[in-house]
């Protein structure tokens, strides 16, 4: 789902002649908030990222302000409230504590363009926004892959159905400076709608497949696909599918299945030993101009008591109700 756009373009002058486009100022962004419960004694929420807060929640409040030029331009997004402070964890130091993304681009021919700064990860199926993800709460693959990088990148448009982006970033998820002294190498190789990813740096390597279908005028099925290693045998695997079916202009509902295993305590789920977790998550979509109300219901059911339910007792499996509200302009 696309933010609807305010353009304000700058009186610039353009050849006539030539037909070169005005450079625009885009400003576009979104609001959420939500109420969550689980069915348990105690309120609790699955290990995810992004909607584990409970009763009457804060989202976030994101706003996005991009020039773009004939040749270059630029995008600055910054985030607040808890959904913006998970979203960048990683960023050490104040100054970029609400810097979402933040990145300056050139285009070298029409099909060749270079972009460096600090943007959203090219892996996975869901993002940050809660505009652009069907379902509001986030997968396990989404919350312990990659959510940013800091580098350089190249974006290759061999034809209208094949694409190349390679780029060098720093550690994940560092915003400001490379700490660690490590780099990552990212590769994304785009077919027809499908995406190979791969990430590797640092004894960690992920690959990741990313792609969907539409089946019809009114159905699509998404799919997830992702296996991460880091040094030993810690790691995790993961598919997801995500069918999603158009009732109406202003009704939608989808499901997202979800099979996640972590390997010799990976500490996505538990902190040692391997462990898995199947998670059926349901979300309707009710959309009304930019005011969008999701109504949500999820089931977790893991390999081992890994939900703590109450003070006193732990289980294998968690059901929870999230109803967000989402404005988007």
């Amino acid at each position: 789902m696309s933010f609807s756009l305010l353009f304000i373009t700058f009186a610039v002058a353009q050849d006539s002649e030539k037909g070169t486009p005005e450079p625009t100022f885009d400003f576009e962004g979104s609001i959420d908030t939500y109420f969550r419960a689980s069915f348990s004694e105690d309120p609790v929420a699955p290990a995810t990222s992004f909607a584990d807060l409970n009763g009457f929640a804060l989202g976030m409040a994101n706003f996005i302000v991009a020039y773009k030029g004939e040749k270059s331009g630029f995008i600055a997004d910054v985030v607040f409230g808890p959904r913006g402070s998970d979203a960048v964890f990683g960023s050490k130091g104040n100054s970029s504590e609400m810097l979402n993304q933040l990145y300056l681009y050139y285009k070298v021919t029409d099909k060749i363009k270079i972009t460096m700064g600090n943007f959203n990860t090219f892996l996975g199926y869901e993002v940050i926004s809660p505009v652009a993800n069907f379902n509001y709460s986030t997968s396990y693959m989404f919350s312990y892959g990659p959510f940013s990088h800091t580098g350089v990148k190249a974006d290759f448009s061999i034809s209208d159905k094949v694409s190349l982006m390679v780029g060098i970033f720093n550690q994940t998820d560092q915003t400001e400076a490379n700490y660690d002294r490590y780099s990552a190498f990212g590769a994304q190789l785009g077919l027809y709608g499908q995406y190979i990813n791969l990430l590797t740096g640092d004894n960690y390597t992920q690959i990741d497949y990313t792609g969907g279908f539409d089946l019809g005028d009114s159905f699509f099925i998404g799919i997830n696909a992702t296996s991460a290693t880091l040094s030993g045998d810690q790691g995790f695997t993961g598919i997801a599918l995500y069918p999603q079916l158009t009732t109406s202009n202003s009704f939608a509902i989808g499901l997202r299945g979800e099979f996640f295993s972590e390997t010799d305590g990976f500490g996505a789920l538990a902190n040692n030993g391997d462990t898995d977790n199947f998670s059926l998550t349901l979300t309707g979509s009710y959309s009304a101009g930019n005011f969008i109300l999701k109504p949500e219901f999820r089931i977790d059911s893991a390999s081992d008591e890994i939900f703590a339910i109450s003070p006193s007792e732990t289980a294998d499996s968690l059901a929870s109700f999230v109803i967000a509200a989402i404005y988007s302009f």
